[in-house]
Parts: C-alpha cells; structure tokens; sequence
C-alpha cells in the first residue's frame, strides 16, 4: 500500500507537534527494569547542567503495573553535585487510590506516574550531576525491607524549565 503526499505530510505535522509540545523538558531519560526493582540496584542518571541563574522543577517518573503490591512507594534519591556535594532524601509517594486501584497516566494495566522532587530547584554549580534513586520498601515491622519490589517497569527522572 502506498501512502499518498498528502498523508505522509499530516503524519510528519502530528509527529512535530507533539514532539514540540515539550517544550519545558530539559532532561528527560528511563531506565527498564525487568518487572521488579531490587533493593541492591540503584537507578542512575548523569547529565550536564550549566545554568546556575534559573530555577528548575525535578521529577522522579514511575512506570508499574497491576502486579506493584504497595499503595505507596519509598525511595531514597542521592543527587551527586559536581564539587562531590550529595544531598540525600527519603521520599514517600502514594502510588494507589484507597481501593488498590493504580494512581497515574495511561490506558492499559501499566501507569506513569509523575511525581515531584524538588520544586523552583536551583543547580548551584555547573558541571556534571548524578541522580541515584532506590526503592526503600518494606512490610509493616520488617527491617531488612523488600529485596525486590514487583511490578515496576521502569524508573525515570526528567528535568523541566519553571516558565
């Protein structure tokens, strides 16, 4: 079957405009796990940043899945600086309404959810930056914590413009 003219450039409009939606992404990446994150594997992204003026909003993307056992999930973010400077938070997010059923974006069994890391952040020194994120679950009364955390699928970390 071939594709008229017409249809190839109204194909090509709909890519650009939603490619150019976009337009507050600065860094934006995902990391696929193999259905479950293991306590002992750290999620880790390394970018540039030279922009020391302008403020900057932090996400923290989680894709799961029906098999995600929890309504919450903990993680603790290690974001390296380029002087060797770490800054380390404990952060809980709610991933599922009261019912069980998944919080999130997304049609199929599998949802993202976009949730906050730091807000108006300011990078204070130019260079390259690390963010190591882990899960940090565990049953209720259990120390040792989840050595694996099932249905999540993918961890991401995106970085947007404030305006």
């Amino acid at each position: 079957m071939r594709l008229k003219k017409s249809d190839l450039l109204f194909a090509i409009g709909i890519s650009l405009l939603f490619i150019s939606c976009d337009e507050k992404r600065v860094f934006d990446e995902y990391r696929k796990l193999d259905g479950s994150w293991k306590k002992k594997d750290a999620v880790q992204f390394v970018f540039e940043q030279n922009d020391t003026i302008n403020p900057y909003n932090l996400f923290l993307n989680i894709r799961n899945n029906n098999d995600y056992p929890y309504n919450n999930l903990y993680v603790i973010v290690a974001l390296t600086q380029p002087d060797s400077l770490v800054k380390i938070d404990t952060l809980e997010y709610d991933m599922a309404f009261p019912d069980g059923k998944l919080m999130g974006e997304g049609f199929s069994d599998v949802k993202e959810s976009k949730l906050w890391y730091q807000e108006n952040f300011k990078f204070n020194k130019a260079g390259t930056y690390s963010v190591k994120i882990s899960q940090a679950l565990r049953k209720t009364g259990d120390v040792s914590g989840d050595l694996e955390l099932n249905g999540v699928t993918e961890v991401g970390f995106r970085i947007e413009k404030t305006n």
